[in-house]
């Protein structure tokens, strides 16, 4: 049998989320070693809780949760928060009742470091909110970039419009200083962005399979569904939501399921389009030296196969 994938979930839950780690924990082909939490769209501390819930939803409580950062890389405390996206709790307003379980007590940085030297090369980071711990650990241990085997992270609006404004995506706005340094650090990283994520929708006939199904988790996953597809209702006049964090994670499980393009990526970090992501695509050698040269490339996905991911997430999450 084929050796586990291990992943560390960085998150923010987050009813999408929500979705992503229970697809992971339903996934044959990883281990889930560790939960990190940061701000985005929930606060680190209620992100930490929701965490901490979830996995006992789950009934996976021997998973530790690290808590992160509650500030951004340069210490920036006026955070966007996406509660008017996943409800007050970030869990759809449904006010559940406190978790049993606490977070361990190393730093999200410190553990993710920690798991990097334990597993050289064999842990892959699925980053769903902003890139603050992820960069603080590159801070802390300059060969973490060396050490992770692979950094799979939910952000940016490759040549598309943003989803927190026409110039950026939430995950790179929450934390556009670190976005830059993890994406110039030198890591295998995958970024998959909105201009792919927006393809994959799970549709009102797709939540009613999950209404149906006999699946604990499905069950869990319809009581919280309503906010999120009121609000893409209200803001892309759709009836049906985009999976954003479960389709980064398939593509970590299983990287048939997207095609990528390969360059520097730089985000930008003040003025009017602060967190916008720019892929220098390499077609052209430029003469003169610019803020792209000598930068270590990344992926970037660039088409996605919708229907077997939605196919999955709806496999996944039905089963008893």
């Amino acid at each position: 049998m084929a050796t586990k994938k291990k992943i560390i979930i960085d998150t923010d839950p987050g009813i999408d989320d929500a979705m992503a780690i229970f697809v992971a924990l339903r996934s044959p082909e990883v281990e889930v070693i560790g939960l990190t939490t940061i701000y985005g769209n929930v606060y680190t501390t209620l992100a930490t809780r929701n965490a901490l819930h979830l996995l006992e939803v789950a009934g996976r409580t021997d998973i530790p949760v690290a808590e992160g950062s509650h500030v951004t890389i340069t210490k920036g405390t006026k955070l966007r928060i996406a509660d008017f996206v996943h409800g007050n709790d970030g869990l759809g307003n449904q006010n559940f009742p406190p978790p049993k379980g606490k977070p361990i007590e190393q730093s999200a940085a410190t553990f993710l470091i920690e798991q990097a030297n334990l597993y050289p090369g064999e842990v892959t980071v699925v980053a769903l909110g902003p890139l603050t711990n992820i960069a603080l650990a590159l801070h802390q241990d300059p060969t973490f970039s060396r050490k992770i085997g692979q950094i799979v992270l939910l952000g940016g609006a490759f040549s598309v419009n943003g989803n927190v404004n026409p110039a950026a995506e939430a995950n790179i706005f929450g934390d556009p200083d670190a976005a830059d340094i993890v994406f110039t650090s030198g890591a295998d990283i995958l970024a998959v962005g909105i201009n792919v994520t927006h393809q994959v929708v799970l549709t009102d006939a797709d939540r009613d399979k999950l209404v149906q199904s006999n699946g604990r988790l499905a069950q869990y996953l319809s009581r919280i569904l309503e906010v999120y597809f009121s609000y893409h209702c209200e803001a892309y006049f759709t009836k049906g939501v985009y999976l954003h964090d479960p389709t980064a994670m398939l593509a970590a499980i299983d990287p048939s399921l997207v095609t990528f393009t390969e360059g520097v990526v730089r985000v930008q970090t003040t003025g009017i389009t602060r967190g916008l992501t720019i892929l220098y695509n390499r077609q052209k050698r430029f003469g003169e030296h610019t803020e792209w040269s000598d930068k270590p490339t990344v992926k970037v996905a660039v088409t996605v196969d919708a229907p077997s991911v939605v196919k999955l997430v709806l496999e996944r999450l039905m089963e008893s």
